[in-house]
């Protein structure tokens, strides 16, 4: 019988993370959806990379496509810590072109695109992973599930409201977890027997053998169809193979599992006002799951007394996240994450927000339910997330109301 670190060997991880997010702009605009900022100090895709590291899984490849360049930066600054002489690596790997003229057209033609990384690598196993998921998971549990069933796929899957769940994928079981049925976003998902406000959907996280990866993604590429494993090879496989399902486990030690696809900018601003909890939904702070990434030397950060009018004014932050550079002088914070080298100066305010590095809020600023991208300068006296007709003049503005200044915002 094989150790586990031999099957852990024998496993490739590829990481999609080539979409274009649309849902996202204008966070979008100038970069891939994976190396969007996320929680202050972190990248969006550090959180599936993390639970990979901390699995024990070091043969990473990340599917790139649009927009790469900070993604690429990222994961070289963050993500060059594997040896490569013990055959340790985490890899952009941008379209080839080896088997088609096209870029991606979905998530099985990125695989079917890369098949000659498979054939020079030759794993056992490939566990397919989404660059836009916030989670924690350890994947050697599905891998010991997934041989133990003599699987062809495995489908990590958890319940959700059934509801909530046309957005996913929804799959049934019989008694062995065996999948019998796979859906893509079905107007009326079928709920768990016995619970009928449960559904169990797909979380994105695909366990292939390898040769069955290559045989389904390579007769999908000669077929008109989407290209999309939730769409066509699942429910394809479903007929015909060994697919599983396998309840995630999640590595989080909260009452409830905790799983976001952060694929508009409500679930975004959602998952990241999560971190602001007294008891938050999501820990950063567990130090046998740690989560990694790249961070810049700046000094610690700090509150100031502003004494800029009479009487003075002193800085508060309540229920927010500073990160290192940060400096609030004389204003107010309340549930905000204030990325690296932020400065808020007195009398502002600001409120259930997200300011990315280095933004600067001037005086008696309010900034209430807004994202506020990389570098921007916010004059005196501005107000956003006060007026949202005004807003809609200059800034994206989502159904829900969120405010997003765009990275470089030229107020002047």
């Amino acid at each position: 019988m094989k150790s586990e670190q031999e099957l852990l060997k024998e496993t490739l991880v590829m990481v999609l993370a080539g979409g274009q997010g649309e849902r996202l702009h204008p966070l979008t605009k100038d970069r891939a959806k994976p190396a969007v900022p996320f929680g202050g100090k972190y990248r969006i895709i550090d959180f599936s990379l993390s639970n990979c590291l901390n699995s024990g899984l070091r043969r990473i490849a990340v599917l790139t496509q649009y927009k790469s360049i900070s993604l690429d930066r990222h994961l070289r600054e963050a993500w060059g810590i594997f040896n490569h002489e013990l055959g340790e690596y985490v890899e952009s790997v941008p379209p080839q072109l080896r088997q088609a003229s096209h870029w991606y057209l979905g998530t099985a033609d990125a695989i079917f695109q890369n098949v000659y990384t498979l054939e020079q690598e030759r794993p056992e196993r490939v566990l397919i992973l989404s660059g836009d998921h916030v989670y924690k998971m350890d994947y050697r549990q599905m891998i010991s599930a997934h041989i133990e069933k003599n699987a062809d796929l495995t489908v990590a899957c958890m319940e959700f409201p059934v509801g909530d769940a046309s957005r996913f994928g929804v799959m049934q079981v019989d008694s062995n977890f065996r999948i019998t049925d796979f859906k893509e976003k079905p107007a009326n998902p079928p709920p768990i027997p016995g619970d009928p406000t449960k559904a169990l959907i797909n979380m994105g996280v695909y366990l292939f053998n390898t040769r069955i990866l290559v045989q389904r993604s390579s007769e999908d590429s000669r077929r008109a169809s989407s290209h999309d494993f939730g769409k066509d090879i699942i429910p394809e496989m479903v007929r015909s193979d060994k697919v599983f399902a396998y309840s995630f486990r999640d590595e989080n030690k909260k009452q409830m599992k905790y799983w976001r696809d952060i694929g508009t900018l409500e679930a975004y601003w959602e998952a990241n006002m999560d971190l602001c909890a007294v008891d938050p939904l999501f820990d950063l702070y567990d130090p046998s799951w740690p989560i990694r990434t790249w961070q810049p030397q700046k000094p610690p950060a700090k509150t100031v007394f502003s004494d800029e009018h009479p009487g003075g004014r002193r800085a508060q932050a309540l229920d927010s996240l500073m990160c290192d550079g940060c400096i609030i002088s004389g204003a107010t914070v309340k549930r905000s994450i204030l990325s690296p080298g932020v400065k808020i100066e007195g009398r502002s305010y600001v409120e259930d927000s997200i300011l990315f590095d280095d933004v600067q809020v001037g005086f008696d600023c309010v900034l209430r339910k807004t994202i506020v991208d990389k570098r921007v300068a916010i004059p005196n006296g501005t107000r956003i997330g006060v007026d949202p007709a005004e807003d809609a003049k200059r800034f994206t503005v989502s159904p829900g109301g969120i405010v997003v200044v765009p990275k470089d915002f030229p107020f002047a």
